[in-house]
């Protein structure tokens, strides 16, 4: 199923007309929606200065997306709950658990987005460091 056509399924069921974004997970699109499938997965996070250098709007609470997998399928319709900016470093236990991966530890955290956003940063030209913003983003599966 198509975003667009699990947008219509989720509008038609419930009557929320809103905008919504269609994305998937940048790392391991599959792995990661699994869990959310399963539950497990309830935020992310992403470098802050890739929007400032796209331009783009943070997340906001209260907005919709579809969640994508590899194959640009329809997994979920996500609702935002929380949407906070922190140094890399200050990211709480609190979040990683949230995110699902791993051991769910912060330890097992910082280590894999260390070196994704060291590679997503390079990739635009920037460098890594500790002290970098990232933006911290919690989520409900709304549908199905």
């Amino acid at each position: 199923m198509t975003g667009p056509e699990l947008w219509a399924e989720f509008s038609a069921k419930t009557g929320v007309n809103a905008e919504y974004d269609g994305w998937a997970f940048g790392d391991d699109p599959d792995g990661l929606a699994a869990l959310v499938r399963a539950g497990v997965k309830a935020a992310t996070s992403s470098a802050f200065p890739l929007y400032e250098l796209e331009g783009e709007p943070l997340p906001e609470a209260g907005t919709y997306s579809v969640l994508l997998d590899s194959r640009e399928e329809a997994v979920r319709v996500l609702r935002t709950t929380k949407v906070y900016v922190v140094p890399f470093r200050a990211v709480s236990p609190d979040h990683a658990r949230k995110e699902g991966e791993g051991d769910r530890s912060l330890t097992h955290w910082r280590a894999v987005h260390r070196r994704f956003f060291a590679e997503e940063l390079a990739e635009a030209g920037l460098a890594f460091d500790e002290d970098m913003p990232v933006v911290c983003e919690e989520f409900e599966a709304v549908y199905p």
